[in-house]
């Protein structure tokens, strides 16, 4: 059974060129939404992935699924840090593990208007569990039971005061800025300042977390399962890749949910874009079609050829959709992540995920845009055809 040259297709699109780029730029914006609030979803779950690790321990108050709802009393994080053996040391025997606090605050944005902002008190020893996931670019390391804070760089042009060398106030307390440091994760975002001072500032009495980096071939679910069971002081353990990936949850399918909504819409616009382009050139060649049915070529060729020139504008339109998204790869975003109701600072990544499943989608909607002109196109007799014609 022979098929139709394929140059018959490029051919014909080429001739109706303009209807061609119509149907390709239709097909594009689509793509070039859908493209973007998956780049969007990507960069913010990627944000909270990348950084998390398996051999650093995160225990929370149980039933907690965010440090912002989980409280510990000082007595219960003396115990996890002191008594478990499953938290490494260091050279000098301290175990590596720290009582953290958090509480999101209002702060006034560059731009305008105010955003809920993640302060996060720390102890010495933080630093020392979080070694490779900071990097200082600009001042130096908070001193112990200071007024100092240093700030993520993703955070330290986003809201007032916090650059370095300013003055931020937190509640009633002046702190000053005396570092800018770089995080992969979520860190980034965050302001951080002593345990101490911040709890006495914010009024936080209570600490919210213990992070620990852990002993090499700690078996996690184990020690869960006994910490979640302590009379003294029960915790819920996770490792900071787990926590950081639930973190992602809320925002992300929101994010998904939007980008599919909005391809349904945009796409069933595109479909029909596309049949009523190919149906107006079905009628338009009558006539070629009748010739290619009396040479000899069979209905099914006929369609694969009409269904082939569709898939080609699908195809078109996702490549130029999936080129016009390109240039957002890395730029910076904000947005509040529902988990913690915390603004947070992004990248857009236009990963190749992202672009492969962004053509599929526009391959598809040529499909579908093809598939009724092609099935008529197949099932015409060449008498009707060549008359028509």
């Amino acid at each position: 059974m022979a098929f139709v040259p394929l140059s018959y297709n490029f051919k014909s699109l080429a001739v109706r060129w303009s209807s061609t780029v119509l149907t390709v730029v239709g097909i594009a914006a689509t793509v070039a939404v859908l493209a973007g609030v998956l780049a969007l979803q990507s960069g913010f779950e990627r944000l909270f992935t990348q950084s998390g690790r398996t051999d650093i321990g995160v225990f929370l108050r149980p039933g907690a699924t965010n440090e912002g709802d989980s409280l510990f009393q000082r007595e219960s994080t003396d115990l996890l840090i002191k008594e478990l053996p499953e938290i490494a040391r260091d050279d000098a025997g301290r175990p590596l593990a720290s009582a953290e606090r958090y509480l999101a605050i209002r702060l006034t944005k560059t731009t305008g208007g105010e955003t809920n902002v993640p302060i996060r008190g720390v102890q010495p020893m933080s630093f020392e569990v979080h070694r490779s996931e900071l990097k200082f670019v600009a001042g130096r390391p908070l001193r112990p039971n200071s007024d100092e804070i240093i700030v993520g760089e993703a955070l330290s042009s986003r809201i007032l005061g916090a650059a370095l060398g300013q003055t931020l106030v937190l509640n009633t307390t002046p702190f000053h800025v005396v570092g800018i440091f770089r995080s992969d994760g979520p860190f980034g975002s965050e302001i951080w300042g002593d345990a101490n001072r911040i709890g006495d500032a914010l009024e936080r009495p209570l600490y919210n977390r213990v992070v620990a980096k852990l002993v090499p071939g700690t078996d996690i679910a184990a020690l869960a399962l006994r910490l979640e069971n302590d009379e003294r002081a029960p915790a819920k353990l996770l490792t900071e890749l787990q926590y950081l990936s639930g973190q992602t949850e809320i925002l992300s399918v929101v994010l998904l949910s939007l980008g599919a909504f909005l391809a349904l819409v945009m796409g069933t616009a595109a479909v029909f874009t596309g049949t009523n382009t190919m149906l107006a050139a079905l009628s338009a060649r009558s006539h070629e079609i009748g010739v290619l049915l009396s040479l000899g070529f069979r209905p099914l060729p006929v369609f694969a050829s009409f269904l082939f020139e569709a898939t080609l504008l699908g195809l078109a339109g996702g490549v130029l959709g999936a080129l016009a998204v390109l240039p957002l790869n890395g730029l910076q975003t904000g947005t509040t992540n529902f988990q913690t109701f915390t603004e947070v600072a992004f990248a857009f990544q236009v990963t190749p995920r992202v672009l492969i499943t962004s053509v599929g989608f526009a391959v598809l909607l040529g499909i579908l845009g093809g598939a009724i002109p092609a099935w008529r196109a197949a099932r015409m007799r060449p008498v009707d055809a060549l008359r028509r014609g």
